[in-house]
C-alpha cells in the first residue's frame, strides 16, 4: 500500500467511526418499518438485494451476501411467512431456484428505500456534484479492496 502521509491513523479511525455511524443511521431511519413486519436487518438485506437482482439464485444470493446457506435459510423462511417472496425454478436447470419479490415484497421494499432515501439525498443534495462523484468512486475503492 503507498504511503499516504496525509492520512494518520486518528483520521482514519475517525473515518471508520464514520463510516459505522453513518450505516447505522441510514439502517435506523428504516427501523419503524422493519418493526411492523417483524422482521430485522438480515431481512432487510435479502429484499434490497431481491429488489435490485429480480430473478437472482440463492447461490448467487449468498455470495452477495457472504453469509452460509444455513442463516440465509432461516431469513428465507421468514419471508416466505411473511408472503413476500416466490420463488421459480430455472428452465433449463431445475434445482436452480431464482428468488422474486412479490407486489407485497415490493411494497415493503418501497417503504424501507423511502426512509433510507431522505437522509442520503439530503446529503448528495447538500453536496457538491465533485464530493458525490469523489465519495462514489472512495466507497467502490472500499468495496472492490
Amino acid at each position: 500500500m503507498k504511503e499516504l502521509l496525509y492520512l494518520k491513523d486518528e483520521q482514519l479511525k475517525d473515518l471508520i467511526e464514520k463510516l459505522f455511524i453513518g450505516y447505522r443511521e441510514i439502517f435506523s431511519d428504516s427501523k419503524k418499518v422493519l418493526d411492523r413486519y417483524s422482521i430485522g436487518l438480515a431481512h432487510n438485506k435479502v429484499i434490497h438485494l431481491l429488489s435490485m437482482y429480480e430473478g437472482i439464485s440463492i447461490s448467487e444470493l449468498i455470495k452477495r451476501l457472504k453469509v452460509t446457506k444455513q442463516s440465509l435459510n432461516r431469513v428465507l423462511k421468514d419471508l416466505i411467512k411473511l408472503e413476500i417472496i416466490e420463488f421459480k425454478r430455472d428452465e433449463q436447470d431445475t434445482r436452480i431456484k431464482h428468488i422474486f419479490l412479490n407486489d407485497k415484497g415490493k411494497k415493503i421494499f418501497n417503504e424501507i428505500f423511502q426512509t433510507q432515501k431522505k437522509r442520503i439525498y439530503n446529503a448528495l443534495l447538500n453536496s457538491k456534484s465533485e464530493e458525490v462523484i469523489n465519495f462514489d468512486n472512495v466507497l467502490n475503492k472500499i468495496i472492490n479492496e
